[in-house]
């Protein structure tokens, strides 16, 4: 077991999303209903919120310095602080569909899946924004689409649909991009529901427990290999970071519960767990 320390305040209501690039001031999150940006400066210790719209599902690094963002029905291109940020054109124009979590492969295309705000079955899809900023449907048909991430060689892709209580593997490679999904790892019931998910230096996944209070180490696998609890029970995303990526960051929600409820709910969280991540897959596209 591997203990976890709060490090800062409850200040998210639906904290998701945590990304470590190292061209950053520290570590960057998104408050996703509030459609805010966090961000921990590793140096002072600031903490610093960026409005960025309705909704701030998902946000990677752009090799250019920019920022790509997977918005409420979309997505947009933002420069590195934030102050200008491009709308790329909606996806659709349903309001009780949002985006939701995503990540990018390793030919830099940035991938978003959505959910419906009463989580409809099926009513949700992942979303590939290409090089070019023109995008297309990955997987349709899913419900609640959650966390993503390619292993240490690139060649296999974890995804979490997160009401299957499964983390599914694909085969990847540049030109047919996802195929053969076949379930990796089921997630018991009692354990909690998978969320998002980050892969460690040697391939093992660790994956957020959504009322679970915890993060679970797996092996390819499905072996249980370590746990991370937390004093929050909506645990939704984990990262790698830190000057040698040896830190595990983690998010939590207090979406839903009372003022009283869980007091370190919303806060964000860092676990030392002996191992090292990879660093973040930035997109590679938009205007130079």
């Amino acid at each position: 077991m591997t203990l976890a320390e709060q490090l800062t305040a409850p200040i998210a209501d639906h904290g998701e999303g945590p990304v470590w690039y190292d061209r950053w001031p520290g570590l960057r999150w998104v408050d996703m209903l509030a459609g805010d940006v966090l961000e921990l400066d590793s140096g002072t210790g600031e903490i610093r919120r960026f409005p960025v719209g309705s909704v701030a599902a998902a946000l990677r690094p752009r090799t250019d310095g920019g920022v790509v963002i997977a918005m409420e029905r979309g997505f947009a291109l933002a420069d590195s602080d934030f102050q200008t940020i491009e709308p790329l054109p909606e996806l659709w124009t349903d309001h009780g569909i949002r985006m939701n979590e995503g990540g990018c492969d390793p030919d830099g295309r940035f991938y978003c899946g959505s959910m419906a705000y009463d989580a409809t079955s099926g009513a949700g899809a992942l979303y590939r924004l290409d090089h070019d900023g023109t995008t297309r449907i990955e997987l349709p048909a899913v419900t609640i689409s959650n966390g993503l991430a390619w292993s240490p060689d690139g060649t296999t892709a974890y995804y979490v649909d997160t009401p299957t209580q499964r983390i599914d593997a694909f085969d990847y490679e540049p030109e047919s991009v996802l195929s053969h999904r076949r379930t990796a790892i089921r997630i018991p019931e009692e354990s909690g529901a998978p969320d998002g998910l980050t892969i460690d230096a040697d391939g093992n996944l660790w994956v957020a427990l959504w009322n679970g209070g915890a993060v679970h180490q797996y092996s390819p696998t499905g072996t249980l290999l370590d746990v991370v609890h937390l004093p929050a029970a909506q645990v939704t995303a984990c990262t790698f970071g830190g000057p040698n990526l040896d830190e595990l960051y983690i998010t939590t929600s207090r979406n839903g519960l009372g003022d009283n409820a869980e007091p370190a709910a919303g806060a964000l969280f860092r676990a030392t767990p002996g191992v090292r991540g990879l660093p973040i897959l930035p997109y590679r596209g938009g205007p130079a």
